[in-house]
């Protein structure tokens, strides 16, 4: 299925590992023009090497507003416009410490906040010239799991809510704002392979939970956000895709 986006210019942070990493190879083989982000400067280097001028990868401290607007403004001079935007970094901060609210308000509130804001001028006009223009911002099924105070999904639904408001204010404008929300998702030296190499009893009581017996690979989330971010998912916005092999238990309403 050809989905639009070819020429499309398309910003993705955190693109250097994991889901992000997966949106942007998606993202290059549908012919997007992609600028994608991360915190270090080796890890953006690598990444951009493989893709050569198919991409342009910068480090961007997502925590520094003046950086993050920074890096939007360039890549529209760059490029020549902003089509879409995946929001895929997160600080993946657990507990319930000072410092756990902190990180995560930072970058998956606050930042978020700062990116879409800088954003938006391009993605209008965007949308005005072509007729659609997207946001998609990566949640948690966390969010719907309140098993015990904890910033990293409190966080986690609190943008739920935010896109959600977004998308309504934004459809008369034709840009679409939608949240993907992954289970347990698998990858050398991710969140779960660390957990399984440091407590494979609790990697396995969590891999018990699952109905589907596993946990998922980030291009099953990836294809998902590189959809519904593209003109093929046009009439999709203000919702919350929940991708997590059935792990939470309670109905999709």
């Amino acid at each position: 299925m050809d989905l639009g986006l070819k020429g499309k210019v398309v910003l993705v942070t955190g693109g250097t590992r994991g889901i992000g990493n997966a949106i942007v190879n998606y993202l290059v083989e549908e012919g997007a023009k992609v600028a994608f982000c991360a915190r270090t400067a080796d890890s953006v280097n690598t990444v951009a090497k493989h893709f050569g001028n198919a991409v342009s990868g910068s480090v961007v401290d997502l925590a520094d507003g003046i950086a993050v607007t920074n890096w939007v403004n360039n890549t529209a001079a760059h490029f020549g416009a902003i089509d879409a935007v995946i929001a895929n970094a997160g600080a993946m901060e657990g507990g319930d410490t000072d410092e756990a609210w902190g990180k995560n308000l930072a970058i998956d509130i606050t930042a978020f906040r700062c990116l879409t804001a800088a954003a938006l001028p391009y993605l209008k006009t965007a949308a005005a010239e072509k007729g659609d223009a997207a946001i998609t911002a990566i949640s948690s099924v966390s969010a719907s799991m309140a098993e015990g105070p904890e910033a990293y999904g409190a966080i986690k639904a609190a943008l739920i809510h935010y896109t959600g408001g977004l998308a309504r204010k934004l459809g008369p404008d034709h840009v679409r704002v939608n949240t993907i929300s992954p289970g347990t998702v698998f990858f050398d030296g991710g969140v779960w392979d660390n957990v399984e190499q440091a407590d494979p009893a609790y990697f396995k009581q969590t891999l018990d939970l699952i109905p589907m017996g596993r946990m998922a690979q980030p291009e099953e989330i990836a294809s998902a956000a590189v959809f519904i971010s593209s003109p093929r998912s046009s009439y999709t916005t203000g919702s919350n895709w929940i991708i997590d092999g059935s792990i939470s238990a309670h109905a999709q309403l």
